[in-house]
């Protein structure tokens, strides 16, 4: 099928993960984008281990399908070529401070100054307003502030990070669905300024733990892998190692309890209801997990399946990343450069028309396309990219 965003011209200022991974994903629907990182490079790309060609995997995995050119914001003749840039593109995408975006001139105003009906999406830590608006902000301080990091580890245990950076990749999508919906209205409304935030983001994952305290004042408690208002739902330990299941219902509880081998369960008056296990959860978690590591986790993987209960077992990286399931719903990809080993990258979240829509472009080097951009397309002279970027010549 065509591209859907065939067309559009992305400049993407933004950089570690949310913003990239916005600009990863016009890129994969179609758009072109274009990554502009000061002469040291995103931060992220000297983050993780590195890739046969020496690029970081971190930086790799939210960079895909771009073209990059350095620019010294602060350097002489940089207004005028960020201008020249901006009046070209449909979208910018940037993560500076909002006192920073001021004083570089990287304002809707002053954008719209440029390009009237340009598409600005601002990521911030905390928001454009209020007293911590100039606050950096990063996945991990806002796993603290938002309070998720009180909802994660075991109840007298210290707090514990979630394992991925959830927060800026979920920003990251959020600010892929505002530009969308920019661009969709922009024949009716013109230029739009997108604001996404890591605080909102995380404050709309809570999702009904934060509904619940807003109704009722109830804080939620740590429960390890499990959560407050279902019993069982949660890891348990069998002979080898890990699964993971759980009852929704009372149906499927009762369904739980006959995988286990003891139906009986299902109808016992300390666990018939949702509410019986909540009052009896400690006595419940303590005799299903003994019967749990009677076996191994295959063994109840193949019992629960057979009972229609959702189970599943704990994976590592490399079986989940390896498993029949990825390849039959072309979750992963395979690119090559001419001549080259294919690399594996993650594709787009969703598919269109049953299609995993995929840049051809591979994750660029610092500065791989000055030359294409600054001097061929721009016209600058080798003086102007010289001080523009602080190097003459670009690999």
């Amino acid at each position: 099928m065509q591209y859907p965003l065939q067309g559009v011209k992305v400049l993407d200022l933004s950089r570690v993960l949310a913003g990239p991974y916005c600009g990863q994903l016009l890129a994969d629907m179609g758009a072109d984008v274009l990554k502009v990182e000061s002469p040291e490079g995103d931060e992220n790309r000297g983050w993780g281990d590195r890739t046969a060609d020496g690029l970081s995997c971190n930086f790799s995995s939210v960079n895909r399908g771009k073209r990059s050119v350095v620019m010294n914001f602060k350097a002489p003749g940089a207004k005028e070529a960020l201008a020249q840039l901006v009046r070209e593109s449909d979208v910018v995408i940037e993560s500076f401070l909002p006192e920073s975006s001021k004083r570089l001139g990287i304002t809707f105003e002053a954008l719209k100054e440029i390009k009237p009906d340009v598409i600005l999406c601002s990521i911030t830590g905390y928001g454009s307003r209020g007293p911590m608006r100039d606050k950096p902000g990063y996945d991990l301080m806002m796993q603290a502030f938002s309070s998720v990091m009180l909802g994660t580890g075991t109840e007298d245990g210290e707090p514990v990070r979630c394992g991925v950076s959830f927060i800026d990749m979920s920003t990251g999508l959020i600010a892929y669905g505002g530009i969308l919906t920019a661009l969709h209205s922009r024949g009716v409304n013109g230029g739009c300024h997108v604001e996404v935030s890591l605080l909102r983001t995380a404050i709309s994952i809570l999702g009904y733990q934060a509904v619940n305290w807003l109704q009722t004042g109830r804080l939620p408690q740590r429960q390890g892998s499990g959560v407050m208002h279902l019993v069982p739902y949660q890891a348990f330990k069998c002979r080898d190692g890990y699964i993971l299941s759980g009852a929704t219902n009372d149906l499927a509880w009762r369904r739980f309890s006959t995988a286990l081998g003891r139906p009986e369960l299902g109808v016992d008056p300390r666990f018939a209801t949702n509410d019986d296990r909540l009052q009896n959860r400690a006595e419940l978690i303590a005799l299903v997990s003994a019967i749990f590591e009677t076996n191994d986790a295959a063994y109840w993987v193949e019992k629960f399946e057979e009972n229609r209960v959702a189970i599943s077992p704990l994976n590592t990286l490399d079986q989940v990343l390896t498993h029949d399931q990825l390849k039959e719903n072309d979750i992963l990809l395979s690119l090559a450069e001419s001549g080259q080993e294919p690399k594996s990258f993650i594709g787009a979240p969703f598919t269109l028309n049953k299609e995993t829509l995929f840049s051809q472009r591979l994750v660029p080097h610092l500065g791989a396309d000055n030359d294409e951009i600054l001097r061929a397309h721009m016209q600058l002279s080798d003086e102007q990219i010289e001080r523009l970027t602080g190097l003459r010549e670009q690999a």
